[in-house]
């Protein structure tokens, strides 16, 4: 317990310390009076020393705290024991430094913040990436040399004291403004710049500190991908539980990594994007053995200071998560078809029956078929067209996809080709669906395509046809596309809805227009599924942020910046 209080005290202090620090750079006069704490016989706590640059030091050493890394607490401990030495030494060497009452103060809470750090020590163990110390040396000598010659140029466009001066010494005054902000302009005489040059040298001497704290305390990156023995072990695991979960399947994915139970029999699998170790649907294997893999899953993520969070679990699995410590927010929900209830008749289906019957009276056909059973060459087409009617540059899909086409491990996965009638009897492919096995009676949505001037509504036509023709592959029950929030827009719309409730539900219909979060919804609600809740599981709410960007960057939505599209482009064959 007293570890935990160390640890609480020590973060709280550095957010405290950052938010005095940003207040009195805005607040002139308050600023002013934290900085003459700092001259003559006056001492400031650790880290308050008042203005942007030390506000952003201090707010990064408490982010990185907060995610308990080690390197983040050796720093702080060195730092402040060694602040509190100097402070000690003053006033015992020094009788006037013993007269204020604010360097008692000072000496005070400096030490307190280094014995919460030795008291919380154990709290802080998530371990950096290895590369971490060569790749800040390299961002310092870099970054340092970049930005020294960048000083130099503008002191040379802005030198108003004529042209004495050198080069060198204009690089000197640079790099001196660089590593202080209290430079000594008496050296350098032949120098005189206007006071907008030296702020702008010491933002770059902040952005250069923060990009060399970065390098050294960034978490691992990425782990190992799922490697051929991974996969094997997790195809046995779907053999024999994999109807319990309807995106088990997508566990497969190539780009995930996987960790198992102490006893094998279950596994999580997981991607690690932006410090966010993201895991999703639930836990693969026996249930009895999900905690085991849970808690292998949250002691790595704990380990390298990684923020745990799943995508798209289900009741079940969301509430074996919840008890090792996570918090669950609704999502939205996963449209569920049970083939065998399914039904066109009725006057609730009357528009999506119109549709289905003007569809094919166009001359429309579908073929259901196995991957398995398509031949070679002929798949090879198939996947060549799909590649070419993406929307977009980015492949999307993550929680609910399996991001390749056409794998020989796959050939259980079933594909259907929508073709025209043709003028000759010949008709043309104009759109395809795959679906994902799901144990052994379902099937999941996978992939989605259709050529971009074909005639609407032959998704839902493809659909159908399969519904109705289910018996053909031996299956009960379909999972469509998941509906993000599509209570809000359910309860929203009905008669009496509250104020909030309507707010909420405008706000979503807004965002619709790019991410087409209502389009989904009625989409898959005219085929009347049964509504499976899916939940986000996270262990922290000031976490969300940014295990939504995580999530984002994870399932296409969101491209890391600055890198040209085609970088990002990930074509169906690069998978296969």
């Amino acid at each position: 317990m007293w570890s935990q209080r160390g640890a609480a005290f020590g973060i709280w202090y550095l957010r405290t310390v950052t938010f005095i620090n940003f207040l009195s750079a805005v607040w002139v006069s308050f600023g002013n009076d934290i900085r003459r704490h700092n001259i003559a016989e006056f001492f400031t706590p650790y880290l308050l020393t008042a203005g942007f640059a030390s506000g952003a030091f201090s707010l990064f050493l408490s982010v990185t705290l907060r995610r308990r890394k080690r390197a983040a607490w050796i720093l702080n401990l060195v730092l402040s024991g060694l602040l509190a030495l100097l402070f000690g030494f003053g006033m015992v060497v020094a009788p006037e430094f013993r007269a204020p009452v604010q360097n008692w103060v000072s000496l005070a809470l400096t030490v307190l913040f280094a014995a919460a750090l030795i008291a919380g020590r154990r709290e802080f163990s998530a371990k950096g990436d290895r590369a971490n110390p060569k790749l800040a040396a390299a961002v310092a000598a870099g970054g340092l040399l970049g930005a020294s010659l960048l000083a130099a140029l503008l002191v040379t466009v802005t030198n108003t004291a004529g042209d004495a001066s050198t080069f060198v010494q204009r690089w000197r005054y640079g790099l001196m403004r660089l590593v202080s902000l209290a430079a000594d302009d008496r050296a350098f005489p032949e120098i005189a710049t206007p006071n907008w040059v030296n702020v702008t040298i010491n933002v770059l001497s902040t952005l250069l500190l923060v990009a060399v704290l970065w390098a050294a305390f960034r978490s691992v990156r990425s782990t190992e991908a799922l490697g051929e023995d991974d996969e094997e072990r997790l195809r046995a695991l779907l053999a024999r539980h994999g109807d319990r979960d309807s995106l088990g399947y997508f566990a497969l994915r190539r780009d995930k990594s996987v960790l198992f139970s102490p006893s094998g029999k279950a596994a999580v699998a997981y991607r690690v994007v932006g410090g966010v170790s993201l895991a999703s649907g639930d836990p693969l294997g026996d249930p009895e053995a999900w905690p085991g893999a849970i808690e292998v899953w949250l002691a790595e993520a704990r380990e390298h200071g990684w923020a745990p969070a799943v995508m798209g679990a289900s009741e079940e699995g969301g509430t074996v998560y919840a008890r090792h410590g996570l918090d669950a927010l609704e999502l939205g929900d996963e449209a569920i078809v049970d083939t065998a209830e399914f039904t066109l008749d009725g006057r609730a289906m009357r528009t999506v029956r119109q549709a289905y019957n003007r569809i094919k009276r166009a001359g429309y056909t579908v073929t259901v078929r196995r991957h398995e059973d398509i031949p070679a060459a002929e798949l090879a087409r198939l996947l060549e067209l799909a590649d070419d009617w993406r929307d977009g540059e980015t492949e999307r899909g993550f929680s609910m996809a399996l991001g390749r086409l056409g794998d020989p491990g796959d050939g259980r996965c079933v594909m259907l080709e929508c073709r025209d009638g043709g003028a000759d009897g010949a008709g043309e492919l104009r759109a395809l669906l795959s679906f994902v096995p799901w144990g052994e009676k379902g099937l999941s949505l996978d992939l989605m395509r259709r050529e971009r001037n074909s005639e609407n509504g032959l998704m839902e036509f493809m659909v159908l046809e399969l519904i109705q023709r289910a018996k053909e592959v031996e299956i009960t029950q379909l999972s469509l596309n998941f509906a993000m929030f599509r209570s809000v827009f359910e309860r929203g719309s009905r008669l009496g809805a509250g104020p909030v409730l309507r707010l909420w539900r405008s706000l979503l219909s807004f965002f619709s227009r790019w991410w087409q979060i209502e389009s989904l919804y009625r989409a898959n609600a005219k085929y009347r599924p049964i509504w499976e809740p899916r939940y986000l599981l996270f262990e922290k709410s000031t976490d969300l942020l940014r295990i939504g960007i995580a999530a984002g960057r994870a399932e296409g939505f969101l491209e890391a910046p600055g890198l040209p599209k085609w970088l990002n482009r990930k074509h169906l064959e690069n998978a296969r």
